[in-house]
């Protein structure tokens, strides 16, 4: 009886044992959207505009305090300019929202889901993902800096990878002055 007893005690405490030693996984953190922002900067032969847009969800993955993941949705309905007033930037926002652009009706949110994370050194990582606008998804890598819980990225888009065409050079010839780069910015500053 003794034996059996003994035999128990020693299970329950390697069991606790192995437990307690084996590192957490795959910890996930929300981001809290109301404290995150994301700007966007749109490039133009005659100057630029800019403005945020807001997150709906998201979350970061870490594994013993390094990352390993993240996904993101963006609410494209919110896309807002800072860089205008009035008329203006009623204007241009609702040419961001139209079908020449973003088409918000269709395409009310745009997704960012990391495929592969690599540090790079203390606190940063280079993130490849797959970024979908307007239903078309395509690669991107960016840098990420990750300190406490804060997180921010700066991620350049060829939005002419999604369809996103007016006024690119890409697809048309002899816009001159009226040309809108391909490229534009987005600068990520995240809390969790």
């Amino acid at each position: 009886m003794r034996k059996i007893a003994l035999t128990l005690v020693l299970a329950v405490v390697t069991g606790f044992t192995a437990t307690a030693s084996n590192p957490v996984e795959n910890d996930k953190k929300e981001v809290k959207v109301s404290e995150s922002t994301v700007t966007w900067k749109g490039y133009k032969v005659t100057g630029s505009h800019y403005g945020v847009i807001d997150l709906k969800d998201g979350a970061l993955t870490f594994n013993n305090d390094q990352l390993t993941g993240g996904e993101f949705v963006v609410d494209m309905t919110t896309l807002v300019s800072h860089d205008l007033e009035g008329e203006y930037k009623g204007k241009l926002e609702g040419h961001l929202k139209s079908d020449d652009f973003f088409g918000v009706d269709k395409h009310a949110t745009s997704k960012l889901v990391f495929t592969k994370v690599t540090p790079t050194g203390k606190n940063s990582y280079e993130v490849i993902g797959n970024l979908t606008i307007k239903g078309k998804t395509n690669p991107i890598t960016f840098n990420m800096s990750v300190y406490g819980s804060k997180a921010t990225a700066t991620l350049k888009v060829d939005r002419s990878l999604y369809d996103v065409k007016y006024g690119s050079g890409s697809f048309f010839d002899n816009l001159g002055d009226k040309t809108i780069y391909d490229e534009f910015d987005l600068v990520v500053d995240l809390v969790f």
